[in-house]
């Protein structure tokens, strides 16, 4: 039986005391940690961002604090999330893979993408990265975690893949990796040193 991701399951997972693996402190140092990359390669304030996946997108919040003004859309495959905070938070119903054929009317200076890629299959994968490749203006921050990793919280349908499979796939949309889960754009290859890529 597939995953529902209803209330109850972002209740438990992001609001319960005895499940939750994250909080707003943790949340605010990792938006500005991933700000601050972004803006060093593109060399200019952050001015869009596209979150994949984004739930009932908790990093709008601290965007539009350390940026206000900021251009913030979400895409999510809960369609409860997007019934609920879609129009408030300007949140889009999509799939990962429909990436390959979604595009919009602008590159993203910053793409997000946090704990989501563990929970697909290999071909959802590789076509969402497409679209990733192509629209990332910026940085593509791509939270994703290995059988070597233990990030806590849901573990029901976790695929425990290797981080040299992520990094090949990765790669073969030209994603720049340069730490922190961070990748540049294809685009920005020129501004990134060879000591900067792992």
């Amino acid at each position: 039986m597939p995953k529902t991701y209803d209330q109850a399951y972002f209740d438990k997972w992001y609001r319960s005391a005895d499940h939750a693996v994250r909080n707003t402190a943790e949340l605010t140092r990792k938006v500005a940690m991933v700000l601050g990359q972004a803006e060093f390669y593109l060399g200019r304030p952050v001015r869009n961002v596209l979150d994949i996946g984004c739930g009932e997108a908790p990093w709008r919040a601290v965007l539009r604090r350390l940026r206000p003004g900021i251009e913030y859309r979400g895409l999510e495959a809960s369609e409860y999330a997007v019934a609920r905070y879609g129009r408030s938070r300007n949140i889009g119903y999509a799939r990962f893979g429909q990436l390959a054929e979604l595009r919009f009317d602008t590159r993203f200076d910053l793409i997000v993408c946090t704990d989501v890629l563990h929970y697909l299959k290999p071909a959802e994968i590789r076509a969402g990265l497409t679209g990733i490749g192509e629209m990332v203006e910026g940085l593509a921050f791509l939270e994703a975690y290995t059988r070597a990793d233990d990030p806590g919280g849901d573990r029901e349908a976790f695929y425990g893949r290797s981080a040299s499979w992520y990094r090949g796939e990765f790669d073969k949309v030209g994603l720049i990796p340069v730490g922190s889960q961070c990748y540049a754009s294809p685009r920005l290859a020129r501004m990134v040193a060879s000591l900067e890529r792992l």
